[in-house]
C-alpha cells in the first residue's frame, strides 16, 4: 500500500467512515489516477475537474 494510499485509509477511519464507504472512496481515487496514468498526488485542481467533464459526459 502506498503511503499517500494507506494516510487516506487512516483518515476515513479516524473520521468513523463506513468500511465500504472508505473502500468505494479508494476505488474511486484509483480510478482517477488510472485515468491520468499518474499518482493522484501528482493530480490537481484541473484535473479533478476535468475527469468530473469526462465523468459526465462519457460515463453519465
Amino acid at each position: 500500500m502506498t503511503q499517500l494510499r494507506q494516510r487516506m485509509s487512516e483518515d476515513m477511519q479516524v473520521r468513523n467512515l463506513a468500511l465500504n464507504t472508505q473502500l468505494s472512496y479508494l476505488q474511486q481515487v484509483s480510478l482517477f489516477a488510472r485515468h491520468f496514468g499518474k499518482s493522484p498526488d501528482l493530480l490537481g485542481r484541473e484535473d479533478i475537474r476535468a475527469y468530473q467533464v469526462y465523468l459526465t459526459n462519457e460515463k453519465k
